[in-house]
């Protein structure tokens, strides 16, 4: 991962959270992970507002965001940022412990770029991280990163 992008992991439980973001800081300790605990904080995190104000701009890599959360759920967020014209590019990864297929219909109605579920098993868990912050970081271009031809 390049020390330039950062990640955006919205989860509201703790636990979860903690080895979410070792998981993804182990593959790669120069990159940042923003943690959010909820949908409000993910908007205010993207929208550099509220607590977040104070970060350096720029969008993230990519944002791992949880579907079922207090004050607004992954779904909701997911729609803010898919219509937001300025924020539509983000690449936005359900990361989630739904297997419902509505879930998943859903999510990609609104835009998602990826529906992931979490896997049990520690090991898997881990290695599935690391997939999605290599795809993310270091394989998948986005427009940002692309630089116009010079004439």
């Amino acid at each position: 991962m390049n020390a330039s992008k950062w990640i955006l992991l919205v989860e509201d439980d703790g636990p979860l959270a903690e080895l979410t973001l070792l998981a993804l800081t182990l593959q790669d300790p120069a990159c940042e992970v923003v943690v959010a605990e909820d949908g409000l904080e993910a908007l205010d995190c993207i929208h550099h507002s509220g607590k977040f104000q104070t970060r350096v701009s720029g969008d993230p890599a990519f944002v791992l965001l949880d579907l079922k959360m207090p004050k607004m759920d992954g779904l909701e967020v997911l729609r803010q940022i898919k219509s937001d014209a300025r924020l539509k590019a983000i690449p936005v990864i359900m990361f989630t412990s739904s297997h419902e297929p509505t879930d998943v219909s859903r999510s990609y109605e609104l835009g998602a770029n990826a529906f992931v579920v979490k896997p049990m098993d520690s090991v898997e868990f881990n290695d599935r991280l690391k997939q999605i912050g290599t795809f993310w970081t270091k394989v998948n271009m986005v427009p940002s990163a692309v630089s116009p031809i010079e004439s």
